[in-house]
């Protein structure tokens, strides 16, 4: 029973070093996210649309409604659509924003 005990502990223990990263889009850009009321939202400090299917992704990648996002100038990778619109933002660990933005190619 100890062994057991033993071995789950261990791979709890494991678990956050077999994380796997987001992938993110070739086209990402990155700044500082405020939200505001739906369909406002603050970019860098500049007043941006979200587009009627955006999604936002938190810390778990998982969609987290625009309503329900609290917080200021959070660090963010961001994609806009054909329109302008910002249609894609993950708000990111401080692993992630310590990372250089990939560059497009």
């Amino acid at each position: 029973m100890r062994r057991l005990f033993a071995l789950l502990l261990t791979l709890m223990m494991a678990l956050p070093a077999l994380a796997i990263d987001r992938p993110f889009p070739a086209n990402i850009l990155r700044g500082k996210f405020t939200p505001g009321y739906f369909p406002d939202i603050t970019l860098d400090g500049k007043p941006r649309q979200l587009s009627p299917s955006a999604r936002i992704f938190n810390q778990d990648n998982r969609i987290e409604m625009p309503a329900a996002v609290r917080g200021a100038d959070l660090v963010v990778n961001y994609t806009v659509d054909g329109m302008g619109y910002v249609d894609r933002i993950w708000i990111l660990t401080a692993d992630e924003a310590a990372q250089p933005v990939p560059a497009a190619k």
